[in-house]
């Protein structure tokens, strides 16, 4: 697979599940970049059942990422929670949560967000990125400043790229290999091709 193919991870718009509070990063030549403490994962759904399941909505390609013995974070106060049982049902997954076996007690997490803290994040193959690696990255084709892209879209074919142009305009880039040429997380920058049809 060539380097810097895009890859989605996060299905939800990036301004949505993306806490910028927490974590720099500096890249030489560039100006320190503030990443994300959390990344969202899905949303608690009802109660299952009566020994303590409830069920999760996932936002996240990659379900397998959530296993048994992982510490998830829920809600706005991040309140953490060790998952001990974790099973597939419908379109959901259904979650049961340390010290939690009462189906009276789950039911206060219902709506809850659940979210997983970047620094506990698995590395990913070259080439793959997640969403809050991209976000804020400079944008160029050859020798010359497009702008930063600010937002990640989920179109189902492929991703889509909003970027803030340098003059204020919005860019949007098909993330595929013939306009995202590289991604060099080291220097802050994509590097892209504008093919015909892509500027109105």
């Amino acid at each position: 697979m060539a380097r810097g193919s895009p890859w989605m991870l996060w299905t939800w718009n990036s301004h949505f599940f993306l806490e910028m509070n927490s974590i720099d990063s500096t890249r030489a030549g560039s100006s320190p970049r503030r990443e994300p403490a959390f990344v969202l994962l899905g949303v608690l759904q009802k109660p299952h059942g009566i020994r303590g399941e409830i069920g999760m909505r996932i936002a996240t390609d990659f379900p397998e990422r959530l296993r048994v013995g992982r510490t998830v974070y829920l809600g706005d106060e991040r309140l953490p929670r060790k998952i001990v049982g974790i099973r597939h049902k419908a379109d959901l997954f259904l979650l049961l949560f340390e010290g939690i076996s009462q189906r009276e007690e789950v039911a206060a997490l219902t709506n809850q967000e659940v979210f997983a803290s970047v620094r506990e994040l698995p590395s990913l193959p070259e080439g793959r990125y997640y969403h809050h690696q991209l976000i804020g990255l400079e944008v160029w084709e050859k020798n010359t400043l497009l702008g930063e892209l600010m937002e990640i879209l989920s179109t189902g074919a492929n991703d889509v790229y909003v970027v803030r142009e340098t003059n204020g305009k919005e860019l949007l880039l098909p993330a595929i290999p013939q306009v995202i040429l590289e991604t060099d997380l080291e220097r802050g920058r994509i590097n892209v091709a504008l093919i015909e049809g892509l500027r109105t």
